[in-house]
């Protein structure tokens, strides 16, 4: 094997600097199973030198121009296009994106956020008036402070640009946590961003895990909010920890999306749900992972399910292709054999894939595609979020009933509906418990907000409202409009 990555250092008042004391962990390509880079985790002493630098640094970042602010992001957004490559390799090693989807959607979709946010930022109004009614009452929005910023594994630079970017463009000062399983990516990022010529102390880069870094930030006395995204059990841990602060909280939790397919469905439906649920091996807290067929079309729709599982190649992410790579760990690859065990020994009936590696797969934390037909949503893999390529499917009579059945959830992020009638999927879209609606495969505009309701979190990510999430509101009486 060759000789490991040394990516120690963290990103700390503009400069690359040693954790105070060492504590190494080596991050493992999932592909492989091998090291590919060592990191260290930080302790106290490394938080509190972050949170130091930014509270330092943010009484002039937050009183700095919009237009200078808005230039250093531009700037970020040119540089990091220009290591793309860097940043995908970085992807696959880490958490195992097969090479084209990490280069044009994985590092693709942080350069959509970046520059959607940089249009969204241009007509941004810091002091709005409340309304013709109270013309001398106006609102202000301004800066929280130093904000600690905790990254998942299984979309990096898409929760990386979707948090520090509009962080900083608020006027804030930032401490990014990344994930400790998929670091590689944010050493790339923090290098973009120390090229960008941010001042020392404005953004900061910590490595660690949630028992430490992620803690110490959650009760640090200076900082102010705290942006999660993660599972919903780490979520209420940090809401938890940050309660004694009185901090602003955002959280961007899991997800189990219905997708509501009716008879009348577009022809492509079926396949689209179930590769969406495939897609980047499973690992989307969006992912439509129950499948809600009309009955007169199930079937069809089982059928069709099988079919495109049995044709998805998974393979490893060092190559190019359109196939699905490994889930990112050893310990994510043994609870979806678990779950999917489960739904085996629960009585769903398995249509395609199932337990073990797949065929000719002897490494790497590879999981079959596989498909279970007549679930019902008191069963284990109806009810929790699987976070790997596993599909369940059940029938509804009713759209009444598949309301029901959608809404039975602790969660609330994306939910899907697939109709040609138009009145059906306007009705259906308000009915459904979810932050997202996205009907017949339409994507959400840009600059939309991402985020749900209930156990999936409240957090609104994306375009204004996702600037307007690192802000407070300030309600001023008696403003001189003349003046």
């Amino acid at each position: 094997m060759s000789e490991l990555a040394d990516k120690r250092k963290f990103y700390i008042n503009g400069k690359w600097v040693d954790p105070v004391q060492p504590n190494d962990l080596d991050v493992l390509d999932p592909s492989t199973e091998e090291a590919v880079a060592v990191i260290s985790l930080g302790g106290q002493a490394d938080t509190d030198a972050a949170v130091a630098a930014a509270k330092a640094a943010f009484p002039a970042w937050s009183t700095t121009p919009p237009a200078e602010r808005l230039a250093y992001v531009e700037k970020i957004l040119a540089i990091y296009q220009r290591r793309a490559p860097d940043m995908a390799a970085a992807i696959t090693s880490e958490m195992g994106a097969p090479q084209d989807m990490s280069l044009e959607d994985q590092v693709g979709v942080g350069s959509s956020h970046i520059q959607t946010f940089i249009d969204s930022f241009r007509d941004f109004e810091f002091i709005r008036p409340l309304g013709a009614h109270a013309p001398t009452t106006m609102v202000a929005w301004e800066p929280i402070g130093v904000v600690g910023l905790i990254t998942p594994w299984n979309w990096p630079m898409n929760q990386v640009t979707l948090k520090v970017i509009p962080a900083i463009l608020a006027g804030n000062t930032v401490v990014l946590k990344p994930s400790e399983i998929a670091p590689l990516s944010s050493v790339v990022w923090s290098e973009i961003v120390d090229e960008a010529g941010l001042p020392a102390g404005v953004y900061n880069m910590v490595n660690g895990d949630g028992p430490g870094v992620g803690t110490q930030l959650s009760t640090h006395p200076d900082v102010e909010m705290i942006s999660f995204t993660g599972s919903t059990r780490a979520g209420i841990a940090i809401t938890k920890a940050a309660a004694d602060t009185v901090k602003k909280v955002a959280l961007e939790l899991g997800g189990k999306g219905a997708n509501l397919v009716f008879a009348d469905a577009d022809e492509k439906a079926v396949e689209r749900g179930v590769r969406h649920v495939f897609y980047n091996s499973g690992q989307s807290c969006n992912a439509p992972t129950r499948m809600l067929v009309e009955r007169s079309f199930y079937d069809k729709a089982v059928e069709k399910a099988r079919q495109v599982a049995e044709e998805t190649a998974v393979a490893t992410g060092h190559q190019p292709g359109a196939h699905i790579g490994p889930v990112v760990s050893k310990v994510q690859w043994d609870k979806i054999q678990d779950l999917i065990q489960t739904g085996v020994d629960e009585g769903a009936r398995l249509v395609a894939g199932g337990p073990g590696l797949p065929e000719g797969v002897n490494r790497g934390y590879f999981v079959r595609p596989t498909v279970f037909a007549d679930v019902t949503n008191d069963m284990t893999i109806a009810k929790q979020e699987i976070f790997g390529p596993v599909l369940s499917i059940m029938p509804f009579d009713s759209e009444e009933e598949a309301v029901g059945i959608a809404n039975d959830t602790i969660y609330g992020l994306t939910n899907y509906v697939q109709t040609q009638d138009g009145a059906r999927r306007n009705r259906l879209a308000r009915q459904l418990r979810a932050g997202m609606v996205e009907t017949n495969g339409q994507r959400r505009g840009a600059g939309s907000a991402f985020g749900g309701v209930k156990a999936s979190g409240r957090a609104r990510e994306g375009g204004v409202w996702g600037i307007e999430e690192f802000m407070d509101s300030k309600q001023i009486s008696g403003w001189d409009v003349d003046a």
